[in-house]
């Protein structure tokens, strides 16, 4: 069953494209500024619906205080932590059920740590860019500029950093030593890396394919352009300035987080499931707090300024912010590392995450300042967490 359930979070991927990239089979790339350029417009906004609710700690606990126990306990789902910020603050941070049942341990949105799969991504993607805003990587540039093994092009056709933040390499993906569970499977990210590369399917810059090994490469080229090791690299440059103080990508724990790790759950088991390593680490490593993920928001929804630190200069951010490519005119398109996610004519950029038993989300309402994470420990029955996850953000939408 373990291998079935790891097999199916692989396929899926550690995360989920929005349906525009997943779906399109015919994008049209539009050009890549460089750092110095100005962002893409914004959508055009449309009012609030008449009679939406006022965005205010009061109303949305409420909310979400009616909403989320009877959801997780239909759902099976042990345990969930939700954060709202607005206006370079936290809004609210709710945690519901339990992170360790047989313990009856609560979630505690400020203490526990939960696993968000592919949102880890959205960190990747920032190191990168500070790279970038100094100069030392080039969004345009050929990725074997920066690494010591070789990606062959594809029909001539090089792989560009760009390409890797789009998930347009033209990778195929595998599923081998993605998560594994245990320590003495754990697969260093650059050794598998370099262990295989991935078959070219598609020229670079054309179709949309998710790539946790071109994420993971991103990764590499940050500690190859840094000079430090890519958990050593977030740590000093995210992390701390953050004040993320229970955030980390190392597997496993170090000592002063692990005992605040939420156990993960198979929908129907009591059992929990194991920590998981993910082996891809930055494509999906990352264990965080709420409270934590708070921050990493707002520091976004303020151009990569928070408390007085900067992890981005605002230019630099609005670029990672715009859009890079539209899979096809009518939808939703891809942002420097970020999804698309627009809903009621709000521009929303965002990201999701699933590993084996974690299954998140996290969205950033950018022309209103607002943001939302929810994370679950379990699919729920049925992958309920996925629907849940739907609603949530539709309905939060809609207040």
């Amino acid at each position: 069953m373990r291998k079935a359930a790891a097999f199916l979070a692989a396929i899926l991927g550690i995360g989920t494209l929005s349906v525009a990239v997943a779906q399109t089979t015919q994008p049209s790339l539009v050009p890549t500024p460089r750092i110095q350029a100005a962002p893409a417009p914004i959508p055009p906004q449309t009012p609030p619906a008449e009679g939406a609710a006022p965005l205010t700690a009061d109303d949305v606990n409420a909310w979400l205080d009616g909403f989320i126990p009877i959801s997780i306990a239909r759902a099976d789902i042990p345990g969930a932590v939700v954060v709202v910020v607005k206006d370079g603050q936290v809004l609210t941070e709710r945690g519901y059920g339990y992170s360790n049942v047989d313990k009856k341990t609560k979630v505690d949105p400020k203490t526990t740590l939960f696993r968000p799969g592919s949102i880890s991504k959205l960190f990747t993607w920032t190191a990168l860019m500070q790279q970038v805003e100094q100069g030392k990587v080039d969004l345009n540039s050929d990725v074997n500029k920066y690494i010591d093994f070789k990606i062959p092009p594809y029909k001539g056709k090089p792989v560009t950093v760009l390409n890797l933040m789009t998930h347009t390499p033209g990778f195929e993906e595998q599923v081998k030593d993605l998560i594994t569970l245990g320590e003495k499977t754990q697969v260093p990210y650059d050794t598998l890396l370099k262990r295989w590369v991935p078959t070219r399917i598609y020229a670079p810059g054309t179709i949309p394919a998710y790539s946790n090994y071109g994420a993971s490469l991103a990764g590499y080229i940050v500690q190859r352009t840094s000079g430090e090791p890519f958990d050593a690299y977030l740590e000093h440059h995210i992390f701390n300035p953050l004040g993320m103080q229970h955030s980390t990508f190392r597997q496993p724990l170090p000592a002063n987080l692990k005992p605040l790790m939420s156990e993960g759950y198979v929908s129907g088991k009591d059992k929990p499931y194991g920590f998981e390593f993910v082996n891809s680490s930055p494509a999906g490593a990352l264990s965080a707090t709420g409270d934590d993920m708070a921050k990493f928001m707002i520091a976004h929804l303020q151009n990569g300024q928070y408390n007085g630190q900067s992890i981005l200069q605002p230019q630099t951010a609005q670029l990672m912010h715009s859009r890079a490519n539209s899979p096809f005119p009518a939808g939703d398109g891809m942002a420097h590392g970020f999804y698309e996610t627009n809903i009621n004519g709000l521009h929303v950029i965002a990201h999701g995450g699933d590993t084996v038993a974690f299954h998140s989300d996290l969205h950033l309402f950018l022309d209103k300042g607002v943001g939302i994470f929810v994370s679950f420990n379990s699919a729920g029955k049925e992958g309920a967490a996925q629907p849940l996850r739907d609603a949530l953000f539709s309905n939060f939408a809609d207040r």
